[in-house]
């Protein structure tokens, strides 16, 4: 199961929090707004590109490695590594960078429209 893949399966499920934890759901908006910067920060638009599957992967692997160097153990309640890793879901599931790769383990099957200007926020 590929990097992206493992961090879908278990933090897309948060997504349901959006529903009743609005405070979740501005932190990972941030989250993804600030991914999306890092990944296309010279892109001159108002609004980023989809990111490159390969690049938010190396990001992710990256951000996986820091944590493990900190030893790093999901706490009940959101912090920012989970913030974080629930803004990587998004993004993945928002620009369907899974598809084609391997089954989508706990993906939703009905995908919104796949804009880019959604954001985490959208869901709820």
């Amino acid at each position: 199961m590929s990097p992206l893949a493992k961090i879908s399966s278990t933090y897309g499920p948060r997504f349901a929090e959006f529903a009743f934890e609005p405070a979740f759901t501005a932190a990972v908006d941030q989250h993804v707004a600030e991914i999306r910067e890092r990944l296309s920060g010279d892109h001159p638009g108002l609004v980023p590109p989809p990111p490159c599957r390969e690049d938010l992967t190396d990001y992710a692997l990256g951000f996986l490695d820091a944590l493990a160097e900190i030893d790093w153990r999901e706490p009940v309640g959101h912090d920012y590594a989970v913030c974080r890793l629930t803004a990587i879901s998004w993004l993945v599931r928002q620009h369907d960078l899974l598809a084609g790769t391997e089954t989508r383990a706990g993906a939703d099957s009905g995908d919104e429209d796949g804009g880019s200007r959604s954001t985490a926020g959208d869901v709820a």
